[in-house]
């Protein structure tokens, strides 16, 4: 723990004036090295750039100075960025070595030297440079009257080469300002891979101009025109972000198989059909791998679709495929019997083989999920492992064995955002565990990670606050030095990082009131706020359960949209309990008590507030609980009174059962390690 803090905080500090402890850089540099001193901001500052960079340094330059201004106010001078060594005099000057190009394994190193006259970043190319100018705009201090950033020496790079977000757009449909501001965030977190989901049971939203029929009856009207496609692409570059499109086949098809009934797997009588899907899940629709038009009309999308695609990768999907319809079809099976393929894997295996000239043919490489790894898989692919602790599996079970066994891997286990877990459980989980034990090459395989945003509940509206803060945490694991993982550092950076992604436009802040408001009909909504601090939407697809069935159409305005993954006053709450249990003082038990003093009155105002919203009815039971076991807890805590601990522990049960409003209480362990 001494060392993990000395990583972070360093030692080498002889600064009065700022210590690496007040800084709020994220991810957290590999080296940095604060000194004594500062330099002074004023609206004369201005940026020159050297070299022979990619032009996108020029537009990344132009931004930075944007965004410096709009948080200082200066009225800087400089406007727009164009060529190379424009304003020799400037006091930022930019080196870049050579021009950068858009793939994984590119050196994205940079050197940050700011003097209290000079600020310098070198890099190898723009990419890198990129970088700093992220890196410096996180260093940006203030004092009453002034900006300064402070004198310091940061050297850095990247652990891993893949650190990426995957939007799935197919389930609900994404706009394109939605993908920008998240493109931008990524950028400030110096993520570099955008995986774009865009076909699945649900939808398909690539505009094909030679297969129309796919958008005319597949995409309920919501899909990307290719100059969107083409426009986003060139703004991730921009940003120097790779783009990777996904189109799932052979499952995950319904959409798909709407518009071309004829390559799909279904056996019956009289004309066979499909249709686009409204719910979740995992659903029959397979297409056909023993069907020649099957790879012809496929040829034909893919010769489309990856055009549209500068980048080297093309994602296949091929996860999840139920094998019913392959298994119902004797066509198939006896397909099976004659080619020597013992399974539907092997089949698939088969199927997958077959798309790899198809995509070659545009200098691609195959990228798919974990599933499409077997004995006869190209070693050439990209196994994308997903599945592990959630399936009682360990953790990074498939990526080990990808790389153990020849190929290029990437994690998604444990950075799967929708399930709504809490920030420790992805930033402590590493790419290569500690305890795994692989080879130099084995380890070189292991390209990064990728946090995945599937979008079976989310929308635009609250889509934001499912990615972020937290991912901004994944960026760090996937950057930083393994052994910078201490939590109370990265929450307490965490929450000024939350603030700069806002300044991007980033919605996660902003749209948690208009979905408040809408709870309470337009009236007072700071009990309702209040209430949301201490509760958690249910977790691991729990929410779709239970009776209920949220489908493609249903409100996502309720109040388990406005909830976090981390109850910010839950964690309060967590860690004012520990401290009294700890140390009985009075000290620490006003500050337990204040809480459920708080918490009674709260529940007496949503009462109030529900009698003109019906939205906030289904809150009631369980804040009624929470307020009957704060009022016990109470009493018990000042011991003037016996409690009847068979009630109170029936009071704690009904704050721990499912609540109509699809949310848990995440002080319910806290209440009952006071209960004891």
């Amino acid at each position: 723990m001494k060392y993990i803090l000395m990583l972070l905080f360093g030692s080498f500090i002889s600064n009065a004036q700022i210590t690496t402890e007040q800084l709020n850089l994220m991810p957290w540099p590999q080296n940095i090295k604060l000194t004594a001193g500062t330099f002074a901001l004023s609206k004369n500052f201005k940026v020159n750039i050297t070299g022979n960079p990619n032009p996108r340094i020029f537009i990344g330059a132009t931004n930075f100075v944007r965004r410096l201004d709009g948080r200082t106010g200066l009225f800087l001078e400089q406007s727009f960025l164009t060529k190379v060594n424009e304003s020799p005099e400037a006091e930022l000057q930019i080196n870049c070595v050579s021009n950068g190009k858009i793939e994984i394994n590119e050196d994205e190193s940079y050197q940050l030297t700011i003097t209290s006259n000079k600020i310098i970043i070198n890099a190898t190319n723009d990419l890198g440079a990129l970088h700093g100018l992220e890196t410096l705009l996180q260093l940006l201090q203030n004092n009453s009257t002034s900006y300064y950033f402070p004198v310091v020496e940061i050297n850095d790079s990247p652990r891993f080469t893949w650190r990426g977000l995957m939007i799935d757009a197919a389930r609900h449909f994404q706009p394109v300002d939605v993908i920008k501001r998240n493109l931008d965030a990524m950028a400030s977190m110096k993520m570099n891979v955008f995986h774009w989901h865009l076909a699945d049971d649900q939808g398909w939203r690539i505009q094909l101009k030679n297969h129309p029929k796919l958008t005319e009856l597949a995409s309920d009207g919501n899909f990307y025109s290719q100059e969107e496609m083409k426009n986003i692409v060139k703004y991730a570059d921009e940003r120097g972000i790779l783009v990777v499109p996904e189109i799932d086949v052979p499952g995950h098809a319904s959409a798909l198989l709407t518009a071309y009934p004829e390559i799909g797997s279904k056996v019956g009588e009289g004309k066979i059909t499909y249709e686009v899907q409204r719910n979740s899940g995992v659903f029959n629709a397979t297409l056909d791998p023993t069907n020649p038009k099957t790879y012809e009309i496929l040829s034909s999308i893919f010769d489309e679709v990856c055009p549209l695609f500068p980048g080297s990768y093309f994602h296949i999907g091929g996860d999840e495929n139920n094998g019913k319809e392959w298994n119902a079809n004797p066509e198939i099976q006896q397909f099976k019997k004659d080619n020597n393929l013992a399974n539907n894997h092997d089949l698939q295996t088969y199927f997958n083989m077959k798309l790899i000239p198809i995509l070659k043919k545009h200098n691609k490489k195959l990228m798919g999920w974990e599933e499409i790894m077997t004995e006869n898989m190209s070693k050439d692919a990209i196994i994308h492992a997903w599945r592990g602790t959630n399936e009682g599996k360990e953790a990074g079970g498939a990526l080990i064995k990808a790389a153990k066994s020849g190929y290029n891997t990437v994690l998604s286990n444990g950075y799967y955002i929708d399930l709504m877990l809490g920030l420790e459980s992805h930033y402590l989980n590493d790419p290569i565990p500690k305890k795994i034990i692989l080879s130099p090459e084995e380890k070189a395989r292991v390209l990064g990670g990728e946090a995945a945003m599937w979008s079976e509940l989310v929308t635009p509206l609250n889509i934001d606050s499912r990615i972020w803060p937290r991912t901004a945490a994944i960026a760090e694991r996937l950057w930083s030095n393994a052994e910078v993982n201490d939590m109370n550092s990265l929450r307490k950076r965490l929450k000024m990082i939350s603030f700069r992604l806002e300044e991007l436009g980033i919605t996660h802040i902003r749209n948690k009131e208009v979905i408040l408001r809408n709870i309470s009909n337009n009236q007072d909504t700071r009990a309702l706020n209040d209430f949301s601090n201490l509760c958690e939407p249910l977790k691991n697809y729990k929410r779709n359960g239970g009776g209920k069935k949220y489908r493609m159409h249903s409100p996502l305005t309720l109040f388990a949209d406005a909830c976090n993954a981390d109850a910010s006053e839950a964690i309060d709450f967590n860690v004012a309990v520990n401290a009294y249990l700890a140390d009985k003082s009075k000290d620490n038990k006003v500050v337990v008590t204040d809480f459920f003093k708080k918490w009674i009155s709260m529940n007496s105002d949503l009462i109030a507030l529900s009698a003109n919203a019906p939205l906030v009815q289904p809150l009631l039971p369980l804040s009624k609980s929470l307020s009957d076991v704060s009022e016990q807890l109470l009493l018990l805590m000042d011991k003037k009174q016996k409690v009847n601990q068979a009630l109170l522990e029936d009071l704690l049960e009904k704050c721990n059962t499912r609540s109509p409003a699809d949310v848990e209480l995440a002080v319910y362990g806290s209440l009952k390690n006071l209960s004891q």
